[in-house]
């Protein structure tokens, strides 16, 4: 899919497929090569990696102006640092396209459809399920930076329910298939399901289907918008991923 998305924008893409026995010094060294060039604008780690290899290695040896997958330490630790309240080098947490280091994509993807469907975040009550690096925490970052009063529900979490019910925005990325259900969200609540889990289904061809985190059945009628399982999330997270891109060669060229 994100091939065929770079294909369809004009974003020339190209791949190196390796057997499960490939080194970790093999792979460094393709990073360090793909960072040195200066026609590549872009390179994602697809993960998960072979379990001889030390994922964070690798992904640390991307060099982070082109780590458009937004993980790499340096690009995460600026997240958690960038100036927000002042000075000549405020960032604008409203135009995402325009802040000056990459951003993990389904968290970027995440705030883009709350903006996009009009959704208003500042003052509002944002309780993320999930405290994954991947997605919990990033996006809990995005919307602390745009003034949402954030709260984070985890595995440790007394009661976690009832801290769902007071949200006005709901994030979903737990990874546990229709946990949340219809008695969790508040009334005309917003809810963003990034889970996606296979569950039986033997009246289906494949013999499973896709489902979210949260009961989409159960909470469509009493959300005020909620995102579907699979077609939801996804494609907004192949799409950030593109503008990542977009972006570091926008810097390189001095854009």
């Amino acid at each position: 899919m994100k091939k065929k998305a770079c294909a369809e924008c004009g974003i020339d893409s190209f791949g190196y497929d390796y057997p499960e026995t490939v080194t970790q010094s093999e792979l460094i060294a393709k990073v360090k090569s793909l960072n040195a060039d200066p026609k590549v604008h872009g390179i994602l780690i697809q993960l998960p990696l072979p379990p001889n290899i030390v994922e964070n290695e690798v992904t640390s040896a991307v060099d982070p102006d082109k780590d458009v997958d937004g993980l790499h330490p340096v690009n995460c630790a600026k997240l958690v640092t960038a100036q927000t309240h002042g000075g000549s080098r405020k960032i604008n947490w409203k135009e995402l396209s325009e802040v000056p280091f990459h951003i993990a994509c389904t968290p970027q993807g995440c705030i883009e459809l709350l903006d996009r469907s009009g959704v208003e975040i500042e003052g509002k009550r944002a309780v993320i399920i999930g405290r994954s690096n991947l997605v919990g925490m990033p996006v809990s970052l995005l919307l602390n930076h745009r003034n949402a009063t954030i709260t984070i529900v985890h595995s440790r979490t007394v009661d976690a329910k009832s801290v769902v019910q007071s949200a006005d925005i709901v994030i979903a990325a737990v990874g546990r298939a229709q946990m949340v259900k219809s008695d969790w969200i508040k009334e005309g609540a917003v809810v963003i399901d990034v889970g996606i889990n296979s569950v039986d289904a033997p009246d289906t061809k494949k013999g499973y289907r896709l489902v979210g985190d949260v009961d989409f059945k159960e909470c469509e009628g009493k959300c005020s918008k909620i995102t579907p399982v699979p077609g939801g999330v996804g494609p907004m997270t192949i799409a950030m991923l593109l503008r990542n891109t977009l972006n570091s060669a926008k810097r390189a060229a001095g854009i």
